[in-house]
């Protein structure tokens, strides 16, 4: 009898604890910045599965940081790097024309400018993968870590270079593919229907809105061909072989991980190996810190606001700033502002500045009325996950679209920074969302929608990266469509094949009569 308690307890232990061996060793190659702030989550949920995890990051790296106690560092030394000063001027430049600051002459230089630009942080990007290829002892210390995976962000290039060197399964935690929004790249995407980033679209298009889709769809081809054929095509072929097509290689990776889902993104044709983890980073509020929570509760019933303008917008123009605390100041709720510029004249007694708050859990928080937001990714789908409206004030990149989504779908008000200051618009706006029941609604109908899954979108994800591991890839779930050259792809040799055989028979049918014409009118001329 003992000895079968024994056995039984051994069993128990044996079921019960955690499987080290399952653990997997991921190379990981993120994007800097905003996000970072992504990968981060994600990183935090494998190791907490029991995954081993080395990023590789540059020594200009301005987000990751070197030591961690959940992962190691391959730190690349470059001489060149994309920092957080070179964004937010980009950010200042482009709201300054918003608001009517620079002159068209000024706007077109910057329109130019901005194709360099764009080009430039590719050109800074690229020195990660290539200063660590070229590497011996960086490279010598990556073989013998035999990793099973690299995991990376496509908005930088380098991810795909580094796994085809390595011959390494890759997964992508994606959104952006360098020039593009990755669906682009990737499945068949019917322009009648499906809104290009920049256009200000929905999925229901006029005419004119049709064409002007079409223009920025090719447009972004051009553009995207151009960076990756013209900077990371030298990599590949540097260190990949003359061969080695980097187009073809950008879109070869195993699992696409889209950190969105169809609560938000609009219908259209995907793959299978593209798995949606919209909101994945979102999760229960937790207790806010005491100060926090005595401030947000000083409202009562009439319960706070939030507003953030997200990572690179610390700060506004002294007027707008002076003009957003004053409308504040008019509310009877309470409002917390991050904001790292100089303190408004204007600023209420309503109102608290803050350089960081815990977003997610004041979004979660039950007196939360209104969330006044700039539209990046990570805020529209905190804000879809815990049902808050919005009021949203785009600024650049893919802002206004995302915004453009809650709006259409009437959980969101959006306003024009260049006149958001005009006739009290943004009073107006606020006091709307507030007071008209249909934007609450509207939001947490999203919000039960978003939730409604029979997975987690991190659960489903981490699935997907361990499937990739545990089955060395996921080669069955890839279309060979880009392999295939274009005019396969879009069968022109099959078409000019099937009239080429028509004009044939055609002409074969056309001479055939002509002969039995000609022979029955040369024995009728016999006869005669």
């Amino acid at each position: 009898m003992m000895r079968l308690m024994w056995c039984c307890s051994a069993l128990l232990l044996l079921i019960l604890a955690p499987r080290v061996c399952d653990g997997g060793n991921i190379l990981v190659l993120p994007a800097d910045g905003s996000h970072w702030i992504n990968m981060d989550i994600l990183l935090q949920a494998l190791h907490s599965r029991g995954h081993s995890l080395t990023i590789v990051r540059s020594n200009a790296s301005w987000y990751i940081r070197e030591k961690s106690s959940y992962y190691r560092t391959i730190t690349v030394p470059v001489k060149r790097s994309v920092d957080q000063t070179f964004i937010t001027k980009i950010g200042l430049e482009n709201l300054k024309f918003q608001r009517g600051d620079i002159s068209l002459i000024d706007f077109l230089r910057m329109a130019i400018g901005m194709i360099g630009t764009f080009v430039e942080i590719h050109e800074l990007t690229v020195e990660l993968p290539s200063t660590l290829l070229g590497d011996t002892e960086l490279i010598t210390q990556i073989k013998d870590s035999k990793f099973d995976l690299v995991l990376g962000d496509p908005c930088w290039g380098g991810a795909a270079i580094v796994a085809k060197y390595f011959n390494l399964p890759l997964v992508y935690n994606v959104r952006w593919l360098v020039a593009i929004e990755a669906h682009l790249a990737i499945a068949p995407s019917p322009v009648s229907y499906i809104p290009i980033t920049g256009t200000g679209n929905t999925d229901k298009m006029t005419f004119l809105q049709r064409v002007q889709n079409m223009l920025f769809y090719i447009m972004s081809g051009i553009q995207n061909n151009w960076v990756n054929g013209g900077i990371y095509q030298r990599i590949c072929e540097k260190y990949l072989g003359p061969d080695c097509d980097y187009l073809q290689l950008m879109i070869d990776a195993d699992i696409w991980l889209m950190r969105m889902d169809f609560v938000f993104e609009y219908p259209r044709p995907t793959m299978p190996n593209v798995v949606y983890m919209g909101g994945f980073q979102c999760k229960p509020a937790k207790p806010l810190p005491q100060h926090l929570e005595d401030f947000v509760r000083s409202a009562a019933d009439h319960g706070f606001i939030i507003m953030s303008l997200g990572t690179f917008v610390t700060e506004l123009p002294a007027d707008l700033a002076n003009y957003i605390a004053a409308t504040f100041a008019k509310l009877p709720q309470q409002v917390i502002w991050r904001y790292k510029g100089e303190k408004p004249d204007t600023l209420g007694n309503n109102t608290l500045l803050v350089d960081w708050m815990p977003q997610n859990d004041l979004l979660g928080h039950p007196k939360i009325k209104l969330f006044v937001a700039h539209g990046g990714t990570n805020g529209v789908q905190e804000a879809i996950y815990h049902g808050v409206p919005v009021v949203g004030i785009p600024l650049f990149f893919d802002q206004y679209d995302n915004l453009l989504r809650l709006e259409d779908r009437g959980a969101a008000k959006i306003l024009s920074v260049a006149t958001m200051d005009k006739d009290d618009n943004f009073l107006k706006a606020v006091r709307e969302v507030l007071t008209v029941p249909s934007y609450r609604t509207s939001m947490q109908r999203l919000s039960r929608l978003h939730r409604d899954q029979p997975m987690a979108p991190m659960d489903s994800a981490l699935f997907w990266i361990e499937f990739v591991m545990r089955h060395k890839g996921a080669a069955h779930l890839k279309a060979q469509w880009y392999r295939m050259p274009w005019y396969s792809y879009y069968s022109v040799d099959v078409a000019l094949f099937l009239i080429g055989a028509l004009v044939l028979a055609l002409f074969t049918v056309f001479i055939s009569l002509r002969c039995l014409s000609t022979a029955v009118c040369k024995r009728k001329a016999k006869r005669d």
